[in-house]
């Protein structure tokens, strides 16, 4: 497997950390402090899930220079898409007219893209595709209680896309060289959001309302352990040691937990791509928009080795070392 593309979509509305001074009891000092965010995008309502995917898959596929209907399959990464069905990836198979495709969407939270990605590569390692586009996009403004100082500041809007290809040679540049899954579902209650049109009949807690809720402290304490011990994994698999990974690209959830990360595992800050202080964490698109932008700011070349790790609710945890 091979990245051909990458792209991404932001919306234009940028909400400064300012914004929470008029509605929560908090500054731009306490929120950048403790996260290391400092604006984040919202999406107006035309910028749907369906649409910020859209736009991300239009952004990769031009710079491939691949036409929709060569796709073989459209895997989208979400926890909000727009209807319970159908699928954003149906929407994005209409929308860029890929009828050629199949098309599903995969929810494993702040995880969904890379579990997206592991499993494309699958379909790509056994000849069934010849080319999938992956994405990962939320609109976790539409789920957060904007009331919530706890999660209202953290999340933000976006989508970023891969369009990815496969690559049979064994020595051949763009494999997959390792990866690793996870999850636990014991800790669903540290990290969940209720479905509205269910929750009443299957007796699930709506105390908190129907919106994201998050023990930030225990969903801390395992997303660090999780993503370390997941990263360990990789590179034992790989064979590799961090001195030959060229960049590693971490969930952008919380400065704090990034730096821990790259405490306990030893990782050199420069090699550490961090773009949360624009965006916040915009859960499945988190990776995929950084992986687009790391590409530029390490002028990533043929042979570089790239490792990505994230974690999200389910619990889900995901590790990736791919080389470029």
């Amino acid at each position: 497997m091979k990245i051909l593309a990458t792209g991404k979509y932001l919306p234009a509305r940028i909400v400064p950390n300012s914004f929470f001074e008029k509605t929560l009891e908090t500054s731009d000092d306490w929120i950048f402090t403790r996260s290391g965010i400092k604006e984040r995008r919202i999406a107006s309502d035309r910028e749907t899930a369906t649409y910020m995917a859209t736009q991300s898959a239009l952004d990769a596929l031009a710079k491939a220079d691949l036409a929709a209907g060569d796709l073989g399959m459209i895997i989208v990464g979400t926890s909000t898409s727009d209807y319970v069905f159908p699928s954003v990836a149906c929407q994005v198979q209409a929308a860029i007219g890929a009828q050629q495709a199949a098309a599903f969407d995969l929810q494993a939270a702040c995880t969904g893209f890379l579990y997206s990605l592991i499993l494309a590569n699958q379909f790509l390692s056994s000849g069934t595709c010849r080319n999938i586009l992956v994405i990962g996009v939320d609109k976790l403004s539409a789920i957060i209680n904007w009331h919530d100082r706890s999660t209202a500041v953290l999340f933000g809007d976006g989508a970023g896309a891969a369009v990815l290809q496969a690559n049979r040679g064994q020595h051949c540049h763009g494999r997959l060289l390792a990866f690793d899954l996870g999850a636990d579902g014991r800790y669903e209650k540290i990290l969940f959001m209720p479905n509205a049109n269910t929750a009443k009949s299957n007796a699930i807690d709506l105390s908190h309302g129907v919106s994201m809720f998050m023990s930030g402290q225990e969903v801390f304490k395992h997303a660090v352990t999780a993503m370390a011990q997941s990263v360990q994994k990789s590179l034992a698999t790989a064979g590799l040691t961090l001195d030959d990974i060229k960049c590693v690209i971490p969930h952008q959830a919380n400065l704090r937990i990034v730096k821990v990360l790259a405490d306990r595992l030893k990782i050199p800050k420069e090699k550490v791509f961090t773009n949360l202080e624009r965006y916040g964490n915009i859960s499945a698109a988190c990776i995929p928009v950084a992986l687009s932008e790391a590409e530029q700011h390490y002028q990533l070349q043929p042979g570089d080795k790239i490792l990505m790790v994230a974690f999200g609710g389910g619990l889900t945890w995901a590790s990736a070392i791919m080389e470029w």
